[in-house]
C-alpha cells in the first residue's frame, strides 16, 4: 500500500517513535512497544520513480503470497530517507547506491546494512542546447549533482567522454578540485540532484541521476548525449536497513522478492533500459 505522508507528518511520527522507545530503535523491547513485530507492516522509504513503482509491483503481485505487508513512503530528496531510517520512522529504505550509503555513514555516523542490490539507473549527460558531446562549446556550463558521491560519478562520466582529466584520488571521491585538465574550460556548476532537470534549460548540459531523469520524461537511452556504462558499475540501488535488522523476517522476505525473476522482468519490461535489474 502507498501511504502519502508529508514530511511534517513523518517527522512528527519520528518524534513520537523516539519518545516511545527512549531513543534506542534497535532494542527488541522498544520495538515491541512500537508494534514493530514480524506481523506489522514493513515501512520502506523510497524515491517516487522507479523505486516506489517497483515496490508497488511487489506489493500488488507478490507480497501477499509471501506473507508480507508493505507500507511505502515516498521521499523527494536523498537526505531524509536515511534520517528517517536512523530515527526509527522507517524499517528500511530503497533509494541509494553503495558509495552514497558509505559516504552517509561516514558523515552522519549511521549504522546501516545493505541487504540486497535491486537495480541500476545509468547516469546520463543531457542537453537542450547541443546534440553531441563534441558540440559543447568552449566555456560551456555543465551542471552536476552537489552530493559527493553522485558529483564524483558525474565527473567520472565527463572524464570518460574526454571532457576532463581527473587526478588519481585513490579511494576518495573526486571533486571539482581534482580536475587536472579542462580543455574546453567547462564551467562546472553543482546543484542539488533533484533540481537538475529543472535547471537543464539554464545550462548547456547537465548530468542527471536516473530517477530524476525518468520523472522529467528523460531517457538515458533516447535523450542523453552520454551515458555511463552498466558494466562493472558499483552504483546499483540497494535495500538498506539499520544494522542488526538484516535478520528481520519481513526484511528477508522483501529482499528475496526484490531479487526475484518476477521483479527483474518487471523492471526490464517497464523501463526499457532506463532502469536495469541488478542481477541482469
Amino acid at each position: 500500500m502507498r501511504t502519502p505522508l508529508t514530511l511534517t507528518a513523518l517527522l512528527t511520527a519520528s518524534t513520537l517513535a523516539l519518545s516511545a522507545c527512549g531513543g534506542d530503535t534497535n532494542d527488541s523491547s522498544d520495538a515491541a512497544a512500537n508494534g514493530t513485530t514480524k506481523d506489522a507492516p514493513l515501512k520502506v522509504g523510497v524515491s517516487p520513480v522507479p523505486h516506489a513503482e517497483i515496490l508497488e509491483f511487489v506489493d500488488d503481485e507478490l507480497a501477499a503470497d509471501a506473507g508480507i505487508d508493505l507500507e511505502i513512503i515516498e521521499f523527494t530528496d536523498y537526505v531524509q530517507p536515511n534520517v528517517a531510517l536512523d530515527d526509527g520512522s522507517l524499517d528500511a529504505n530503497y533509494f541509494q547506491h553503495l558509495p552514497y550509503l558509505e559516504e552517509q555513514e561516514r558523515g552522519a555516523g549511521y549504522e546501516f546494512a545493505a541487504v540486497t542490490p535491486v537495480h541500476l539507473e545509468p547516469l546520463g549527460l543531457y542537453s537542450e542546447k547541443v546534440d553531441a558531446v563534441a558540440d559543447l562549446a568552449d566555456g560551456a556550463q555543465v551542471a552536476i549533482p552537489n552530493d559527493p558521491t553522485n558529483g564524483a560519478r558525474a565527473l567520472e562520466l565527463l572524464a570518460g567522454e574526454g571532457l576532463l582529466t581527473l587526478a588519481n584520488t585513490g579511494d576518495a571521491s573526486a571533486t571539482v578540485l581534482d580536475i587536472e585538465d579542462n580543455p574546453k574550460n567547462l564551467r562546472i556548476v553543482e546543484i542539488e540532484a533533484a533540481q537538475l532537470p529543472r535547471s537543464l534549460p539554464d545550462v548547456d548540459a547537465a548530468v542527471i541521476n536516473g530517477n530524476y531523469a525518468i520523472e522529467a520524461d528523460l531517457s538515458p537511452a533516447d535523450d542523453a548525449i552520454a551515458v555511463e556504462s552498466a558494466e562493472d558499475n558499483p552504483y546499483a540501488n540497494l535495500l538498506v536497513v539499520r544494522e542488526g535488522d538484516e535478520d528481520d523476517p519481513r526484511v528477508a522476505k522483501l529482499a528475496e522478492l526484490l531479487a526475484s525473476s518476477e521483479v527483474a522482468d518487471f523492471i526490464t519490461e517497464t523501463y526499457d533500459g532506463t532502469v536495469i535489474p541488478a542481477a541482469g
